[in-house]
This record gives C-alpha cells, sequence and structure tokens, in this order.
C-alpha cells in the first residue's frame, strides 16, 4: 500500500483460510479508476464488533445506491482484527464486489488499530484524491495524540473522517469526535439494533464523497440523519 521503500502497514500477517480467501478476492477485483469519487469504508473486525460486521455488510449496498444517484462511487474496504492483521482490498465501483470482500471475513479478538488505518487513508490520498472515510467500531484502545497527529495530515489532504460509534463508550466517543473535528469531518453513534440509523449514516458519508456538500446538503433536506452530520462539518 506504502511505497516501496517504507514497510507497509497493511501487510499480511498471519495464514488464516479466511484471511487468504480475502487476499485472494481483493487481488481479482480490478482496480478502478477516473473522476468518481472514492471513499474508504474501514471497520473494526474484533470480536465485540460481530453484529454490527454482519450489520455493516447487509447495509453496504446503501452506500452504492445513494452514490449512484450523484454519479458514482468507487470503495476500498480496510479492516483490522487480531493482534497485528490490517488488510484493504483494492478500489470497487459496485456493491456486489464490496459484498464479497466482507463475505470472507469473520471477527477474530484483538485491540484497535486505528492509528495504522488512519495512516492508511492518509498514504491513499497522497496518490489519488480521496472524497471521504469512514469507520465504523465500539471501542479505542489507543493513545489518542497519535491519532490526532494523523487525522491533522488527513486534514491537510481535504480528506473527512465520518466516525460512526456503536453504542456509547464514553472514550472511544472522545476520540472518535476529534478525529472527526480536526479532519472536518461527522460523528456519529448508533447501537447495534439501529440497521435504518447505520443505513441512513452510510449514505451521508457516501453522498459526501460523491458529491461534496453540494450533495450532502441536497440529502439533509430529506434524511434527519443527515442533517446533524452537516451541522457539525467545516465548508
Amino acid at each position: 500500500m506504502t511505497s516501496p521503500e517504507k514497510p507497509n502497514p497493511l501487510a499480511p500477517r498471519g495464514g488464516a483460510t479466511d484471511v487468504d480467501a480475502f487476499v485472494a478476492a481483493a487481488k481479482q477485483v480490478p482496480a478502478v479508476s477516473g473522476s468518481r469519487g472514492r471513499l474508504i469504508f474501514a471497520l473494526d473486525a474484533t470480536m465485540s464488533r460481530q453484529p454490527t460486521w454482519d450489520l455493516a455488510q447487509s447495509l453496504q449496498g446503501k452506500m452504492f445506491e445513494a452514490a449512484a444517484k450523484i454519479g458514482g462511487l468507487d470503495v476500498q474496504l480496510v479492516y483490522f482484527r487480531g493482534q497485528s492483521e490490517c488488510r484493504a482490498s483494492n478500489f470497487v465501483s459496485g456493491g456486489q464486489g464490496l459484498a464479497e470482500l466482507m463475505g470472507r471475513i469473520s471477527v477474530r479478538g484483538g485491540l484497535t488499530q486505528l492509528r495504522k488505518v488512519l495512516g492508511h487513508a492518509r498514504d491513499e490520498a497522497r496518490r489519488a484524491p480521496v472524497g471521504a472515510f469512514v469507520f465504523v467500531g465500539d471501542a479505542m484502545e489507543e493513545a489518542v495524540d497519535p491519532l490526532i497527529q494523523v487525522a491533522g495530515e488527513l486534514a491537510l489532504l481535504g480528506v473527512k473522517a465520518f466516525m460512526f460509534q456503536e453504542g456509547d463508550d464514553p472514550k472511544t466517543r472522545r476520540a472518535f469526535e476529534e478525529i472527526a473535528r480536526v479532519t472536518g469531518g461527522a460523528y456519529g453513534a448508533f447501537n447495534s439494533g439501529a440497521a435504518s440509523r447505520l443505513a441512513a449514516l452510510l449514505q451521508a458519508a457516501a453522498s459526501y464523497a460523491a458529491g461534496g456538500r453540494a450533495a450532502l446538503e441536497a440529502l439533509a433536506r430529506e434524511s434527519a440523519e443527515a442533517r446533524p452530520l452537516l451541522q457539525q462539518m467545516r465548508r
């Protein structure tokens, strides 16, 4: 993922069958190019995420549906789990490709690796514009200051972070809100049973990635869930 002279922060670790299947499938998905919006969709795939991983997998198509109305969206899937495993797919241009990749992943115990994921998003944005970074998780077990430093680097590249938290852990909320604030993005929360809430949050982020603030403003006129996100965002 990173330049050849630097270690790849998302380098494969371990050899589990489902991981190998994911990597093989990711390599088969052709990379996309062009002027379509690009969104990085990152998820915590540690053990506590099982209910929401299944939910996100069933709802990710909503992002493409929302973006298709504006002009389309290319999405890269990033996830972490275990002690040091963190992986990313190519950018895919349709919900089916992303669903196939997500279907090859199972959750596994481990600690959060948000700094690694933010660094990956930064490196992707240095190569080509990224319209938005979306993260879905329920915990934050890292020092906050290093996360904010990388978030600042994302901000300088014009990448806004949409940080979506399952549950109400206060430490996680503070960290997610600060990352969103530093990048000029937005924070939202939901619980594991709120499928409609998460779907609306993902649609809002996709609309912004595909069409910018104007697209999010248009969605906010119809969606109550999008309005708080828009109100948080700096121009």
